[in-house]
């Protein structure tokens, strides 16, 4: 079960974030009713396309692969921060996490 910005597990992010092509930009999401076997997921859904999968974890930051980049997760795993390296203009798009 995945809980999006509702029940339990609400999720918060800001509505919009911006940055240049090329330039480094930090997703962050607040999550600070997760439980000890909640996962941390994050998507991304293109313009047109339906939501996919990009990374998740239970509790260590991981790589990101396409985009590149990376998950950081907070010690106490009440937050987490989707860092894209080099953000091109085909990565724009809606980034969701969510707990589970």
């Amino acid at each position: 079960l995945l809980s999006v910005a509702a029940g339990r597990a609400q999720v918060q992010q800001e509505p919009s974030a911006e940055t240049t092509e090329g330039s480094g930009i930090s997703i962050n999401c607040s999550h600070p009713n997760i439980n000890f076997y909640d996962d941390i997921y994050w998507y991304r859904q293109l313009p047109g396309q339906g939501p996919r999968l990009l990374v998740h974890s239970l509790m260590i930051s991981q790589e990101v692969r396409e985009p590149a980049g990376r998950l950081s997760v907070a010690a106490d795993r009440r937050s987490s921060a989707l860092w894209l390296a080099r953000p091109r203009r085909g990565d724009a798009a809606v980034y969701y996490c969510a707990v589970g």
